[in-house]
């Protein structure tokens, strides 16, 4: 136990590391806030265009997606942005876990398997998606083809639900146990996760237009705001003398 004024309780400190470690350890955390940052500017677009819901007549979705091409491709991009931008942060994580002495390896793993298990289902989401915005520049009406489409987008989007909640918890216990992240940011991610698992539980009905879906937003919201401020700390990162690039957080 240190003499003197210490910390407060619970709370951690940026981590530390040497030199030679700093760039890439920021580079980590910048990866982190443009993801954060991407997503916000998402949501609030699509808050913006006023995209039709899953429950909504076709003759409504159909309409909505010939005059809101130019929102879909923003959108659609976006992902393709997301996909490297969300794996290079959690392998990221993974080093940073294994040289802190590899405490929440096994979260870390997770967490990465079930980051490259979202974008794979976000993929889908993504093309089905494409699948549907290009049919309604070209018809007076909604086809069948152009309602299928619709309804494994949906589908697609719900199955994204639990992957991400997944690989919310595994990255945020991970941070916690290898000393990056204070308490609060693990109780976060878990908590978010949780309810985007247990909104993915419902995914038939989800797709269906079902309000559970607002179940699993709350999680989304917590995502972003764990990166942002796990993003910011390794930003800040400090340098130190430790030949092994790391130094283990101080507590009081």
């Amino acid at each position: 136990m240190q003499t003197g004024q210490g910390p407060e309780q619970g709370a951690r400190p940026a981590p530390e590391m040497s030199p030679a470690g700093t760039t890439t350890v920021r580079v980590i955390g910048a990866a982190a806030i443009v993801l954060a940052a991407s997503m916000v500017f998402q949501n609030a677009m699509f808050g913006w265009a006023e995209p039709p819901g899953y429950g909504d007549p076709i003759q409504d979705v159909f309409a909505w997606h010939a005059q809101n091409q130019v929102v879909v491709a923003i959108a659609v991009g976006q992902e393709a942005l997301h996909l490297p931008l969300l794996l290079g942060f959690l392998t990221g994580l993974q080093v940073l876990v294994a040289r802190r002495g590899g405490a929440g390896a096994g979260w870390s793993r997770l967490a990465v398997a079930a980051g490259a298990t979202y974008m794979a289902v976000a993929a889908l989401y993504a093309v089905l998606w494409i699948g549907a915005v290009l049919p309604a520049a070209e018809l007076t009406g909604p086809s069948p083809t152009f309602e299928l489409a619709w309804r494994m987008h949906a589908a697609a989007f719900a199955l994204t639900l639990p992957a991400l909640g997944t690989t919310v918890i595994g990255a945020a216990l991970a941070a916690h146990a290898s000393g990056l992240t204070p308490p609060w940011q693990r109780s976060l991610g878990v908590a978010g996760g949780s309810l985007a698992i247990i909104a993915g539980a419902a995914s038939l009905a989800i797709a269906d237009g079902s309000a559970w879906l607002f179940v699993g937003l709350p999680g989304l919201a917590a995502w972003i705001v764990w990166l942002l401020a796990t993003g910011i700390r390794l930003v800040r990162a400090r340098a130190a003398d430790r030949p092994d690039g790391l130094r283990t957080p101080k507590r009081a």
